[in-house]
C-alpha cells in the first residue's frame, strides 16, 4: 500500500503535468532541477520520478532531467581561477533554446537554500549571475513570449526547510515543509485538479474585471511607499493560466494567487519599500527601498546586502526598470500561513509585488508578435534580469487611475475592494 507521502507526490506530479504544464502527447519534457544543496536532490528524487511517470502516462515522447547542486557553485567560487567567472556553459544555453523552439515543455523544480552563498565573495557571485543571465537571455525571451508551455514547482529540502522552520525539531523540518507545500498546492483535498480548476476560474474572473478597467496607472501608498506605476495602453492582466503560441493552456506557477501585468517602463515614479526579504543568488537582501524617476531606479538603500541589490540594478539598462506589477490579496492561503518561505515562488503569492527587469510579452495585446524594438516603444522592458520582490502588506492601499482621469480604490489594507 502506498504511504500518505507517496499518494501526495503522485497527486502533485499529476497536477504538475495535467494542470501546470498541460503536457501534450506530442511533446518532450525537460525537467531542470532541483538546484539545491543539503540533500535536496535526494529528497526531491521521488517527486521527480513521479513527474516523469506522469509525463509518460500523458503521452510524452521523451523526458530528460538536468540535476543541479549549489555546492558545485560554492566549490567554483572557492577554487576556480579568479579570472574565469564570466565563463558559462558552451552547450546549455543553445540546448534550452533548441528545446523550446521545437515546442517542447520545460519544468523547473525549486528547492534552493536561501543562504547557500551568503558567505561567498559577492563580487564573484555577481559576475557568475550576470554572465549566466546574459547567456540564457534568448531562452528567457522565448519564455516571455510563451513560445511553449512551462511551469515551476517546488520540493522540500533540508536546507530550505531549516530556514523556514528554524525552531522545529531537525528531524521534522523537511516533513513540515512538505506539508506546507501540500496545503498551498491544494493537494490535501479529495480532488486537487477540480480544486485547481475552480481556483483558476476565480483568477480568470479577476483578470477579466481588471482588463475591462484599463487603468492608466496604479498608485501605491503604505509605510515607506508612495509610488505611481504607469500602465501602457493595451496591457493585459494575467492570472493563473497562460496560453502557448501553439494554443496550449497551462498554469506556469504552482502555487499561484497573483494577477499581474506589465508596467510602462518609463512611467514609474516615487519610492517603494520591500515588505519581505529578497532571496537573490543565494543571498538575502533585507529591508530595502528603491526610488524611481521616469521609470528608472535612481537610488538603492538596504539594511543588508545593499551591494548585491545595486549589482542587480546595474546588470544592464533594463534591470533598473520594472517588468511586472502583481496584485495579491492579504487573504491568500500563502499569506495566511504566516510563514516566510525565502522562496519567490511562495512569497510572491503572499503579497503584492513588482519585478525588476524583463516584461513578459504576453502581458501586452499583440506583444508576442512584436519585434523587440516595437515592444520597447509600447512601454515593454527588456533585460537579462527578472527578479520579483514583495511590497504588499496589510497597510498597503492601491488606487487605479481610470482613462477618464479619475481614480478609484483597487485595494485597501492589502484587500481587494
Amino acid at each position: 500500500m502506498p504511504t500518505d507521502r507517496e499518494r501526495m507526490l503522485r497527486a502533485y506530479a499529476d497536477l504538475t503535468i495535467r494542470v501546470g504544464l498541460n503536457l501534450q502527447p506530442t511533446q518532450r519534457l525537460l525537467i531542470i532541477g532541483p538546484i539545491a544543496n543539503g540533500g535536496a536532490a535526494l529528497e526531491a528524487a521521488p517527486l521527480v520520478r513521479e513527474i516523469v511517470a506522469s509525463a509518460y502516462r500523458a503521452g510524452a515522447r521523451l523526458v530528460e532531467t538536468l540535476w543541479g547542486d549549489e555546492a558545485l557553485l560554492s566549490a567554483r567560487l572557492e577554487h576556480a581561477p579568479r579570472d574565469s567567472f564570466a565563463e558559462v556553459s558552451a552547450w546549455l544555453p543553445d540546448a534550452l533554446v533548441q528545446h523550446v523552439s521545437a515546442g517542447h515543455a520545460v519544468l523547473s523544480i525549486y528547492a534552493n537554500d536561501p543562504d547557500q552563498l551568503k558567505d561567498a565573495p559577492q563580487d564573484l557571485v555577481g559576475t557568475v549571475q550576470q554572465a549566466t543571465a546574459r547567456a540564457v537571455r534568448p531562452f528567457r525571451e522565448r519564455i516571455s513570449r510563451n513560445q511553449t508551455n512551462w511551469a515551476v514547482v517546488a520540493a522540500s529540502a533540508p536546507s530550505w526547510a531549516r530556514r523556514v522552520f528554524p525552531d522545529a525539531n531537525p528531524s521534522e523540518q523537511v516533513d513540515r515543509l512538505w506539508r506546507a507545500i501540500e496545503k498551498l498546492c491544494r493537494l490535501d483535498v479529495p480532488d486537487p485538479i477540480a480544486a485547481w480548476e475552480a481556483h483558476l476560474a476565480d483568477l480568470a474572473a479577476r483578470t477579466d474585471r481588471l482588463n475591462a478597467k484599463q487603468y492608466s496607472a496604479l498608485h501605491y501608498t503604505g509605510p515607506g511607499t508612495k509610488l505611481t506605476i504607469g500602465l501602457p495602453p493595451g496591457h493585459l492582466w494575467v492570472g493563473g493560466r497562460s496560453a502557448s503560441s501553439a494554443g496550449i493552456r497551462f498554469a506556469p506557477n504552482l502555487p499561484t494567487e497573483e494577477v499581474f501585468t506589465m508596467p510602462h517602463k518609463d512611467r514609474v515614479d516615487g519610492v517603494v519599500r520591500s515588505t519581505k526579504p529578497l532571496g537573490y543568488g543565494g543571498t538575502l537582501i533585507e529591508n530595502f527601498t528603491l526610488r524611481f524617476e521616469s521609470g528608472r531606479v535612481v537610488e538603492v538603500k538596504a539594511e543588508k546586502n545593499q551591494s548585491v541589490l545595486q549589482r542587480l540594478v546595474d546588470m544592464d539598462a533594463g534591470a533598473a526598470r520594472l517588468g511586472e506589477v502583481a496584485l495579491v490579496s492579504e487573504r491568500s492561503p500563502v499569506a495566511q500561513t504566516g510563514l516566510l518561505f525565502y522562496n519567490t515562488l511562495f512569497d510572491e503569492n503572499a503579497a503584492s509585488h513588482i519585478a525588476l527587469g524583463a516584461a513578459y510579452k504576453f502581458t501586452l495585446q499583440g506583444g508576442e508578435a512584436m519585434s523587440d524594438e516595437a515592444f520597447e516603444r509600447a512601454g515593454g522592458n527588456r533585460s537579462a534580469a527578472h527578479v520579483d520582490f514583495m511590497i504588499g502588506s496589510a497597510e498597503l492601499d492601491v488606487d487605479g487611475a481610470l482613462p477618464s482621469g479619475t481614480s478609484e480604490p483597487v485595494m485597501r489594507k492589502g484587500e481587494w475592494i
